[in-house]
Parts: C-alpha cells; structure tokens; sequence
C-alpha cells in the first residue's frame, strides 16, 4: 500500500481510537424501578464564556460515562464575541453530531444571564435558543415556558449576586407563579446551597447539581484523586431525552457533590439499600460480627446515634467504594438490640443524614 492511500486510513484509525476511550463512570445503582442517570445541566464552551470546543465537552462526559449533558451558554454574554459571531444555537449544532456518535445525550439550553434579581437561570429542552435573546427578561422566560422548557434557578448563593444573604425575592415568586421555575440548583460546582435545599422540599421544585464547568475539566477537577464533577442524578423510566424530562418533572432527582448525596430521602435510602449488602452475620451469645459489601461506587460515612446503653460498636465507619467492611457489636443476653446510624454524606434536608437501624440478635 502506498503513502497517499495508508494516510487515510491512520486518520480514520486515530480518530476512531480517540472516540473509544476507556470510560471511567462512577457506579450508582438503578432504584425502585428507575434508571440511574449521571447528567450535568449547566456547562459552558467558546461560545460564551467557557474555554473549549463544544465537541471537547462531549468527549469530557463520554469519558466520566455521563449518561446526558446540556451547554447552556449565556445569551448575554459571549467572552469572544469578537471572535465567534453565530446563532445561540450553533455550539448545541456542533456537538450533536458527536454526542449522538458517543450515545451521549445533548439537550439544548441557554443561560439567561441577569443582574439579581431575578439572577441566572438555565432553560433546557428548548427548541430554539435565538428565541429567547430579549431585552425583558420576562419576555426571555415567557419564550422559553412557550417552548416548554425545563427552567431551573442557578446559583442562589453565589456571592457575585448575593454577597451577605441568600433571598428569594418578589421576582421570584413572580417568576414561580408563572410557571417560569421548576427547579434550583442546590450545588453549583464548589458551591452548595442549604437555602436552596430547603427552598426545593418546601415548593416542592426539582433539585439540580451541576459543574458550571468553564475550563477544560480536569483543570478543576483531579479525577486521578478520586474527585468527580458535581452533577444531577435522574431516576428516569428509560435512558432518553424524554424520559429525562419525565423524571425532572416529577421531582426525581439527586445531586451528587463532593462524596456526599443529597435530595428526597426516597431516592437516597434506596441508592443505599441498593449499594450495601450484608453478606452474613456472625452471632454469639453476646457478640456479633456483621459484614457489608458496598457495590457500589460511593463512599459511606456512618455515625452512630442513640442506642441501648448495653449495646457497644464503634462511633464512626467509612465503607469505601466496591469494598466489604465490618461491624463488631456487644449486646447483653437479654431483649432485642440494635445498632442505629447516621449516614452523614447523605443529606436528606440541610444538616441532617440518613438514618439507618438494624436488628443484630
């Protein structure tokens, strides 16, 4: 074969190998009948502030096995405005091609990008984003209810708009009794906000984490320590768009942040039912010896609380990622005697885990 002929085929050959990396995704069980899907709502390329290609950040999710993800670029603001001059569509246009390549799904957002209030918020499963560029923002957000979007308030706390206190102001009932909001992030990369949690249980909106990722990933993120990007866990009836959107309308959702799981305690007692296994329990007479699997690819922190005074373990636990731990316990010989638990990383309203007992005699 000559030279002219073999180059082609090295370029096939090399872009090929480059779209079949290996995938690195964090292993969190399906629930009570719910697919489990790792998706990342808020991200941003060229195309307003962020510093890549559109098509970098599917490769990114592909690689971390992220089942969805959205560019929301700002509609207000493009940093290199001077340089790409294009439709609010086009990085969504680019990076389809792509994500459907990878079988990553791309839904199409934007950013309404104003002053508080009433602040940042994404709109999602949109179907034209230019619609949406309005001098009013209220006009913005009737645009984008008309289209059916999926609106979610972003960042509540950060303190560029909120320096000294997290409000919810009039625009915001405004906008909530419009049907202009139907979900906040609680957890915007580093940032989490326990007014947020709160104000989700309290008006029943859907709870939302995200990167917000501007830079290339694993400039903010050391993978290689265990670290992860801030993202949404959807427990969807299938693996598509539409049942994404299901799901974020019924309020089923997650936020894993920073090791720690948050959201309705539904969902987070059945991620930890469905992730820990006790392998068998050792008794004695007064002893025993219990010993878990964790399937899973989370970490656990338990914290004992209260329990009968004859009873003694230990005061904290870590089971690790895809590992088996055990649990020593002392009873006295007579009655039923139990072992109770916090799960302290996950969070099931602001400042308080999981609780778990379990019968040991």
């Amino acid at each position: 074969m000559n030279l002219t002929k073999l180059l082609p085929l090295l370029a096939i050959l090399i872009a090929s190998t480059g779209q079949a990396q290996v995938q690195n995704r964090i292993v969190i069980p399906d629930i009570l009948g719910f697919k489990t899907l790792q998706c990342d709502f808020h991200i941003h390329t060229v195309f307003s502030d962020g510093l890549v290609w559109p098509t970098v950040r599917v490769d990114e999710a592909y690689r971390e096995g992220l089942d969805a993800i959205s560019l929301t670029e700002h509609l207000e603001w493009q940093a290199f405005g001077r340089d790409i001059v294009a439709s609010h569509n086009r990085s969504y246009e680019i990076a389809k091609p792509v994500a459907d390549n990878l079988d990553v799904i791309l839904i199409r957002g934007s950013e309404i990008t104003r002053s508080m209030p009433p602040g940042h918020f994404n709109a999602i499963f949109l179907s034209d984003s230019d619609a949406l560029a309005k001098d009013d923002w209220r006009e913005s957000f009737a645009e984008a209810k008309k289209q059916n979007a999926f609106i979610f308030w972003n960042h509540p706390s950060w303190d560029a708009q909120q320096p000294d206190t997290t409000l919810w102001w009039n625009e915001h009932t405004e906008i909530l009794n419009n049907g202009w909001m139907h979900g906040i992030e609680v957890c915007n990369g580093n940032l989490f906000c326990q007014e947020s949690f709160q104000w989700c249980l309290d008006k029943n909106l859907t709870m939302i984490g995200t990167s917000d990722i501007h830079q290339p990933i694993q400039t903010d993120i050391d993978f290689a320590r265990g670290e992860h990007r801030t993202m949404t866990l959807v427990f969807a009836k299938e693996r598509t768009a539409e049942g994404i959107r299901e799901a974020l309308d019924n309020q089923r959702t997650a936020i894993f942040y920073q090791n720690q799981l948050i959201g309705r305690e539904q969902y987070l007692r059945a991620i930890f039912e469905n992730s820990i296994e006790i392998i068998d329990i050792s008794r004695g007479q007064t002893h025993a010896t219990v010993r878990l699997l964790n399937k899973s690819g989370l970490t656990f922190r338990l914290k004992k609380t209260g329990h009968g005074g004859d009873v003694v373990y230990f005061r904290d636990y870590e089971i690790k990622p895809h590992s088996r731990h055990s649990i020593s316990v002392r009873f006295p010989i007579e009655g039923e005697s139990r072992v109770n638990f916090e799960v302290t990383n996950l969070l099931v309203s602001p400042g308080q885990g999981l609780q778990c007992s379990y019968r040991i005699n």
